[in-house]
């Protein structure tokens, strides 16, 4: 029946073209309708792709600074923001161009346009070139992500406020940078910033940064930020924002009620992104929004409108592009007549900082918030072989363990490259392993998996580079 199913995917972002991609191959007619000339939307033009460019780049810039401890001495980075900016849209470019080409082989029509839902059945598109037509589905994919959230009365009319969207035109570096929101987004902003030059500032009202994060974790990133941001305050708001001759003056307030003003030349303001489920004609069909914005599906990701799925941000937390792209693999089984649903064990999170924080399955916080019952191990990568040849020392592996069964429930990292590590705890919860699983798996040595299999062997008692005796039961 998959050749004769005509699927429109409105928005192609991660998750919109990985399912057009997926039902091209299973045979059906697909139309993927959004502005871009290629698909990739925010996660390749604006958003993961462009930033982990500069991130990359910011990295270097750290190590050549801390190689004069390895007996290497380089001078002070010379930036060139014109090539630096040339040099991420070349990684943009290539990828677009890439999932442009696959698009054109798998014989996908791309309509370059917006789509808006008349009735259950049909769209109304409208071209960039401003012309108009309709389009009749058997069934359609809304996935049209999300954009950066703002304060409306924060936010005034100046090209010294930024959202992460303009962060990353890089247009200039700032001496002075106001970072509003201590989450992913600003923490990976600012340490880009922060290599090139700026000074910054993290604001944040919550009592820790990267709130969902654990604590033990985060820890560990902050005490590194300390040492390349101006300041990091927490549990403080920013109350008003004016521009002035010398640039935009903020006022700000800590848990105290104390408020206090500081000049920056730039401010960046990120705390968090909401769904585009505006202006898609929704109200024509019988798909419902919740009071954040949501749009509500079921486990296949179906709408209240059956020939109506919906994946992705606009769909609902995490806002995470390989959840998105699985959520689309769900919802064309499920259009293709196959019994599908969206329950992964475990969706890994991976904050690009330097150090990194990566976590799948259960969290700490979460164990405690739910009352369940769980044994934590972690262990310091002061202890990994791999880790001192790196002089990265400062990171950590954690395991959640449940005590009667041993099985894995959840692993958290923080350090050099910890979301490269995060994908084996992701199948080990996924798999239902346990920690004789991991102990038993043998790992190369000197790396930094290593610390997983070690972290597994410490609930035995048995771990090589750290002493930590057999608790008694």
């Amino acid at each position: 029946m998959s050749n004769k199913i005509s699927l429109v995917v409105i928005g192609a972002g991660p998750g919109g073209y990985a399912a057009a991609f997926y039902a091209a191959d299973l045979g059906m007619q697909v139309t993927l309708v959004d502005p871009e000339e290629n698909p990739g939307g925010v996660c390749l033009y604006r958003g993961c792709i462009p930033s982990k460019a500069l991130l990359h780049v910011a990295k270097l810039i750290y190590e050549s600074r801390e190689a004069k401890n390895w007996g290497l001495e380089f001078a002070e980075p010379k930036i060139d923001l014109d090539t630096l900016r040339a040099f991420k849209g070349s990684v943009v470019k290539k990828l677009t161009g890439g999932t442009g080409q696959l698009a054109k082989q798998r014989k996908i029509n791309h309509i370059r346009g917006k789509a808006v839902f008349k009735n259950n059945t049909t769209l109304e598109i409208t071209s960039v070139d401003g012309s108009k037509s309709e389009l009749e589905f058997d069934s359609a994919i809304i996935a049209t992500g999300s954009r950066p959230t703002i304060i409306p009365n924060l936010w005034i009319d100046s090209p010294r406020l930024m959202d992460s969207t303009g962060a990353l035109e890089l247009t200039d570096i700032p001496e002075r940078l106001l970072v509003i929101g201590g989450g992913y987004i600003g923490l990976e902003m600012g340490t880009v910033y922060a290599a090139l030059g700026s000074a910054i500032t993290v604001v944040e009202m919550m009592p820790n940064i990267l709130p969902g994060a654990d604590k033990d974790l985060v820890r560990v990133l902050q005490k590194s930020l300390e040492t390349k941001f101006k300041s990091i305050q927490t549990e403080t708001r920013v109350i008003k924002l004016e521009e002035v001759k010398e640039g935009i003056k903020a006022t700000l307030e800590n848990k105290n009620g104390e408020k206090s003003q500081e000049l920056f030349d730039k401010v960046l303001m990120t705390i968090g992104r909401r769904p585009n489920s505006e202006h898609l004609g929704l109200e024509n069909t019988q798909v419902r929004v919740n009071q954040k914005g949501f749009i509500e599906i079921d486990g296949a990701r179906r709408t209240a409108e059956p020939a109506i799925y919906a994946i992705g941000d606009v769909a609902g937390e995490p806002m995470l592009a390989h959840k998105a792209s699985h959520e689309g693999h769900v919802a064309v089984d499920a259009i293709a007549g196959e019994r599908a649903v969206f329950e992964p064990a475990a969706i890994p999170a991976v904050v690009f900082t330097d150090p990194e924080v990566a976590w799948a399955g259960l969290t700490e916080n979460e164990a405690q918030a739910q009352d369940i019952k769980v044994e934590v191990l972690r262990f310091p990568w002061a202890a990994s072989g791999r880790a001192l040849t790196m002089n990265r020392t400062d990171g950590m592996t954690k395991l959640l363990f449940e005590p009667e069964t041993q099985r894995i429930l959840g692993i958290g990292l923080v350090g050099s490259g910890a979301g490269e590590l995060v994908s084996e705890g992701a199948l080990a919860i996924e798999m239902a392993a346990n920690a004789m699983d991991l102990k038993l798996t043998i790992h190369p040595h000197p790396t930094l998996s290593e610390t997983v299999m070690e972290t597994a062997e410490m609930l035995f008692g048995t771990c090589t580079h750290v002493y930590r005796p057999k608790r008694a039961k």
